[in-house]
């Protein structure tokens, strides 16, 4: 048995075992995070920027959504200049199988097609270290924009899918949570707009509401 057990293979294979055993106790226990305040009651007026507009996510999208709390809203900043669309969506757990949507399948989904796709970093105050975004820049016939999200718990920002993915396996064991959520901002690119313009206006945006947000998610 002890010699099955100093190879490579069986090495391995204990390893899956365990963290098997130890994500499935994990995840058979009650989640311990507290309710969040409602995403509605984000603020309207952010450092620089204000609400121009309250989206609405039909019936029909919130089935396939899925998420437990949902705000999509439009800003525009002081000048008038530069204007974002803001999409969050919480999920309190993921055990049930309600995951967030990740744009880069939903986007060409609606016949936009990726022409930039690459990952940024943006400076927060108060944080340590910047927060890693997923950066699309899009086009559906003449209409082109540009979008960043990422995933985000009180605990960490994440910008890859398959670390959000094994990070929900170690809080699940770790916290007993399950609980992430999904933060877009969309850009409109008119015709003959830099990229890398929007890319900062996308970075002052949401440098201007992260610290706003963070009190949304459990601790």
């Amino acid at each position: 048995m002890l010699r099955f057990l100093s190879s490579p293979p069986a090495r391995i294979l204990t390893v899956v075992l365990l963290l098997q055993a130890a994500a499935f106790y994990g995840m058979s226990r009650p989640e311990e995070a507290k309710p969040v305040n409602p995403l509605s009651t984000f603020p309207k007026q952010i450092a620089g920027w204000r609400m121009v507009q309250e989206g609405v996510i039909d019936k029909e999208t919130m089935e396939v959504l899925r998420a437990d709390d949902v705000v999509t809203r439009w800003y525009t900043d002081t000048d008038g200049k530069n204007i974002a669309s803001l999409f969050i969506a919480y999920f309190h757990t993921q055990r049930t199988g309600k995951t967030p949507h990740s744009p880069k399948n939903c986007l060409p989904g609606a016949g936009w097609a990726p022409v930039v796709n690459d990952r940024i970093l943006i400076p927060v105050k108060g944080q340590a270290e910047p927060v890693e975004a997923n950066r699309f820049v899009v086009a559906r016939g003449t209409d082109r924009s540009l979008v960043i999200y990422w995933y985000q718990t009180s605990r960490r920002t994440v910008a890859s899918e398959y670390k959000a993915k094994v990070y929900t396996v170690f809080d699940s064991i770790r916290y007993h949570r399950s609980d992430t959520a999904i933060v877009k901002i969309t850009i409109p690119l008119p015709q003959g707009a830099s990229d890398e313009a929007a890319t900062e206006v996308a970075k002052q945006f949401a440098s201007a509401f992260f610290e706003k947000l963070t009190p949304f998610f459990p601790a």
